[in-house]
């Protein structure tokens, strides 16, 4: 078999590497814009699950897959850029929910936006064929496991 570098065609894997970082920077500079610039890396992540539905520390850490403790330092940060507030839970009164605060619905809306926008001017540059086969490649890669997994579900719509 030949090795595809000798081809002259930039690596698939390298270029998805690389189309992210420039995804994630629009985003961000986006975002920045509409002043949201002190965005962490799990922040979209994030405003997106509990955009969802409010949750505990503890569900949260295991949707991230990471420890509560790492979940906690991740919401002590957001909750004091104001993105998150915590709630007691109505059914537990023990128990503490995480929700987005006014500015955490702001950002995920503007995120949202920003994701919406970009995709439309893709498909204005390259057409709907091209970027609904991009689409069909990108969920095939991810895996049907994935795209019909509850945790993950609510992140992409």
């Amino acid at each position: 078999m030949a090795d595809m570098s000798a081809s002259g065609k930039p690596d698939f894997g390298i270029l998805l590497l690389l189309a992210d970082q420039e995804f994630v920077r629009e985003l961000r500079a986006s975002m920045a814009a509409q002043g949201f610039d002190e965005q962490g890396r799990s922040d979209g992540f994030v405003l997106r699950t509990l955009g969802a539905a409010p949750m505990t520390i503890s569900a949260l850490a295991e949707r991230l897959e990471i420890s509560k403790q790492g979940a906690g330092q991740i919401i002590d940060d957001m909750e004091r850029r104001g993105y998150v507030v915590r709630k007691p839970d109505p059914s537990d009164g023990r128990a503490r929910l995480l929700h987005l605060s006014t500015r955490g619905e702001a950002a995920l809306a503007a995120a949202r936006k920003f994701h919406h926008a970009y995709e439309r001017r893709l498909r204005k540059a390259h057409g709907d064929a091209a970027i609904d086969a991009v689409r069909t490649v990108l969920t095939a890669m991810v895996g049907e496991a994935q795209t019909a997994d509850p945790h993950f579900r609510a992140l992409m719509f």
